[in-house]
């Protein structure tokens, strides 16, 4: 084919997810699987997914970049960069506006500060434990018996928060637990955790300088409750992109695409 295309992958601590981009810039497909330790198999299966219902095969991608904490587990990358760097280049590229980039991914959270083309200008990531990241939502979806999906609209209606206190994901969700057992309601437990999560992440936001627009990524920004709780926190514009856990996976399609038109 005469179409030179990329793949950004991002190898994450909870899903990996990967972006077919063309040479225009164009998002040609996205798919993801849950992060398992064979990460060839993951990887060549993800990739088998976008190309062969576009009558592609792996010789066809022209250049792969790699990104996440698993970025230098496949083989065949033609270049791996950080997941830092990676989402601010998305971000940006959503929304040239960006100032601040705030990911909250399965096990961290980053606040990343823009500049001029998506640049990394800082960054800083939460210095706790998991209690600040998107897998401590799953534990405590878990001990409510609802679903990620209903946790993330269900605090919206919350009129009593309940205050999660603690940095410790142990001890929060033993918060979370006494909650529950003294009859609290599930919204209002919930409206507690996404304001504790938001307030280590608007910390962090705080810490490197939000600017005047926010944008939103990695899979926690589907949460509309955790939306609302940023945006309350910050009173700034907060910008969502419509798949906001494949940003990472898109800004490093978008480097993968940069460095094959320097080594054209």
């Amino acid at each position: 084919m005469n179409e030179k295309i990329v793949a950004g992958i991002d190898l994450g601590a909870g899903s990996t997810k990967a972006v077919l981009l063309a040479a225009d810039s164009t998002v040609l497909g996205r798919a993801s699987a849950k992060t398992r330790s064979d990460f060839v198999g993951l990887t060549d299966g993800l990739l088998k997914e976008l190309l062969e219902p576009r009558g592609l095969r792996r010789p066809d991608l022209a250049y792969i970049a790699t990104t996440g904490l698993g970025r230098y587990a496949m083989p065949s990358r033609n270049i791996q960069i950080t997941e830092i760097t990676c989402g601010a280049r998305g971000a940006w590229f959503l929304f040239p506006e960006t100032t601040c980039a705030l990911d909250i991914g399965s096990q961290c959270t980053r606040a990343i500060r823009v500049g001029e083309k998506g640049r990394v200008k800082e960054f800083k990531t939460n210095e706790k434990c998991a209690a600040g990241s998107g897998g401590f939502l799953e534990k405590a979806a878990k001990y409510l018996e609802i679903s990620v999906a209903e946790l993330g609209t269900i605090s919206l209606v919350s009129t009593e928060p309940r205050e999660i206190s603690s940095v410790c994901a142990v001890l929060a969700e033993s918060e979370i637990i006494s909650h529950v057992s003294d009859g609290f309601k599930i919204e209002d437990i919930v409206k507690g955790i996404h304001d504790s999560l938001a307030d280590r992440a608007v910390t962090l936001v705080k810490r490197v300088g939000a600017g005047a627009s926010l944008t939103f990524i990695g899979g926690v920004a589907r949460q509309e409750g955790m939306i609302a709780a940023i945006q309350g926190k910050l009173g700034i514009q907060v910008n969502v992109p419509d798949e906001p856990e494949y940003v990472c996976a898109l800004g490093a399609a978008l480097f993968a695409l940069e460095r094959l038109k320097i080594q054209d």
